[in-house]
């Protein structure tokens, strides 16, 4: 057995060759209708060879790679023979062996963990797209259920000008300035509580009370409140933010050990001084856990709330129209719009973070 193969890591790579050949089996007596799937079988059962010659990780993702787009391009007008599902299962098996070795690697040392750990994510996702685009073209799949990704790129590149508007609306006007002023005011609302023992007495349960409310039951008030602009929608941002920054910077402010603050009382420190240069600080990995949290809240919140009442532009007014008209597909985008947003804005405050709270053991890896 190979000694730089776990188990595991064996294991796909004997089920990967086992499919190989039965799949080249099967296709033998309609060889030509899909040339490439069988040569991506051929090579399959040929990578067996590893039991005795080393190969690369990097040959596996390659072997993936060309799996996935013989069948995209030989995908069959009706339904897909019953040897392309084996040739998706091999493309899987290969696809999560390249991620298996390449982490190895990076724990080893052999391989650097940046820019080479952005394969394993990047990997992962396309072998879902993959995975997608084939069941749902290959088993005919009614579009009005779940189109293919081919189909949601098609209708992103097609609708641009519409997502983008919707993008604004939501994001730009609803989102930013909700997520802003609920974070602050959970932020300076906590200061005030860690200053008076009768506001935490009194606001800390009727914080843990509120966050519970559903959104679909605040957004309707507030579109009556606030109308159907943009504004009602920033309220209900602000009411879903403003509570989870709240209790998350009362526990960080508490975080501060006893000696760190006796030391403090040693240099004749006020509240302020003890609060700026100590508590803030370590309350820092608290306050970034609640932006990170309302991050993607903000989102959610704003979507929601368009469906009960909006101007004809935002994701969430797209969103309930286009499941009206049975526009799956341009539902579909939209949701991909909303998910690229949000990953991107979490990723954002993530850095941020990474950045501000450097000195703190989860920024360094644990290492004290």
């Amino acid at each position: 057995m190979r000694r730089d193969l776990s188990l595991f890591q064996l294991y796909l790579a004997l089920v990967a060759m086992g499919i190989g050949g039965v799949g080249l089996a099967l296709g033998l007596p309609t060889l030509g209708t899909a040339p490439a799937v069988e040569v991506f079988f051929a090579l399959a059962f040929l990578s067996g060879l590893r039991l005795v010659v080393r190969f690369s990780p990097w040959l596996d993702g390659a072997l993936a790679v060309f799996g996935a787009m013989a069948l995209i391009v030989s995908l069959p007008g009706g339904v897909m023979p019953a040897h392309h599902w084996l040739a998706l299962i091999a493309a899987w098996a290969f696809a999560w062996l390249f991620v298996e070795r390449l982490s190895a690697c990076i724990r080893a040392g052999i391989l650097p963990e940046t820019g080479v750990g952005l394969l394993i994510p990047i990997m992962f996702g396309l072998a879902l797209l993959v995975v997608w685009e084939v069941v749902t073209r290959g088993a005919n799949v009614p579009p009005v259920l779940l189109p293919p990704p081919s189909a949601i790129g098609m209708r992103l590149m097609a609708e641009t000008h519409i997502l983008w508007a919707d993008f604004v609306q939501t994001f730009i006007k609803s989102v930013l300035p909700g997520y802003a002023i609920g974070c602050l005011a959970g932020l300076a609302v906590a200061i005030l509580v860690d200053r008076s023992p009768f506001l935490k007495a009194g606001i800390m349960p009727i914080g843990n009370f509120m966050s519970a409310l559903p959104i679909i039951g605040i957004a309707p008030i507030m579109v009556m409140w606030f109308g159907f602009d943009w504004q009602s929608k920033a309220a209900v941002v602000v009411a879903m933010t403003f509570f989870p920054m709240l209790v998350n910077t009362v526990a960080g402010l508490n975080a501060a050990s006893s000696i760190e603050r006796d030391l403090m009382r040693t240099y004749a420190a006020s509240y302020w001084q003890t609060l700026m240069k100590l508590r803030l600080p370590a309350a820092g990995p608290f306050i970034f856990n609640a932006l990170k949290i309302n991050s993607t809240l903000a989102l959610i919140g704003a979507i929601v709330a368009e469906f009960f009442g909006t101007p004809v532009v935002g994701m969430g007014f797209r969103i309930s129209t286009g499941v009206g008209r049975l526009a799956i597909d341009l539902v579909w985008a939209e949701i991909a719009v909303a998910a690229v947003a949000g990953s991107a804005f979490y990723g954002v405050i993530a850095l941020i973070e990474k950045g501000v709270t450097f000195w703190h053991p989860s920024v360094r890896g644990g290492r004290a």
